[in-house]
């Protein structure tokens, strides 16, 4: 099946939008050209699309992803993937600030670094970064795993709720109420299923898997301090 190409430019992103949509309800494959960093791209996508981005784009790409595949040939902005449910999104080079915030489900795969609070408030789904995730990455996540292979910045994993968050190299500093634990064998199983439709599993790697310590999930007024830390 012949691909369409999606020229951007300085057209209005509603346009472009739409154009994408249509492709992709079609079945077609779809490559966008010409992005110049543009917001809000590829956005809602269903399930079974196949979108490739050349260049870098910008906020939001990929939000709302209901199980399309999207491939960003360089970097991305903030809020990668905000909010999807299914599918895969995978960065040639670097992710913005709050990549896969809010996300329930699917995979992103970042292969250079991810900005500040990768994984904020996500709720399911997986989030691989090859490099290193920045400042107070996983920062209250509910539920879900961010797997860094390249260390984490300082704060980590703070306030987290039923997220994990999986380092391998150097942590900075731990955020609040966080708690490393060794993972069992079978947790390290499970991670390596996630990486290996990826080519990542290597296992000479020394993980630090990090947890709610739980202190913050119940307020009482005497542990006040613990919250006014955050």
């Amino acid at each position: 099946m012949s691909e369409v190409v999606v020229d951007v430019g300085q057209r209005y992103i509603k346009e472009v939008n739409i154009e994408i949509m249509e492709a992709a309800n079609a079945g077609k494959p779809i490559r966008v050209v010409n992005t110049l960093s543009r917001h809000n791209l590829g956005i809602g996508l269903p399930d079974g699309a196949q979108i490739s981005f050349e260049g870098s784009v910008g906020y939001y790409c990929g939000g709302l992803n209901t199980g399309a595949t999207i491939e960003i040939e360089r970097n991305c902005g903030w809020a990668l993937g905000e909010g999807m449910s299914k599918g895969l999104i995978t960065v040639g080079e670097r992710a913005g600030m709050s990549c896969g915030a809010a996300m329930i489900g699917g995979t992103i795969h970042v292969k250079g670094d991810a900005g500040p609070r990768c994984g904020v408030a996500m709720k399911g789904g997986n989030i691989v970064v090859e490099g290193k995730i920045g400042y107070q990455s996983g920062f209250m996540a509910h539920a879900g795993r961010i797997i860094a292979l390249g260390g984490a910045g300082e704060s980590c994993a703070d306030a987290l709720w039923e997220g994990e968050v999986w380092v391998a190299g150097d942590v900075d500093s731990l955020g609040v109420d966080v708690n490393v634990v060794e993972p069992a064998a079978e947790e390290v199983a499970e991670v390596d299923a996630i990486l290996k439709p990826l080519g990542l599993v290597d296992s000479s790697r020394n993980w630090r898997k990090m947890i709610s310590g739980q202190r913050l999930w119940y307020f009482e007024s005497r542990d006040a301090s613990a919250w006014l830390m955050i």
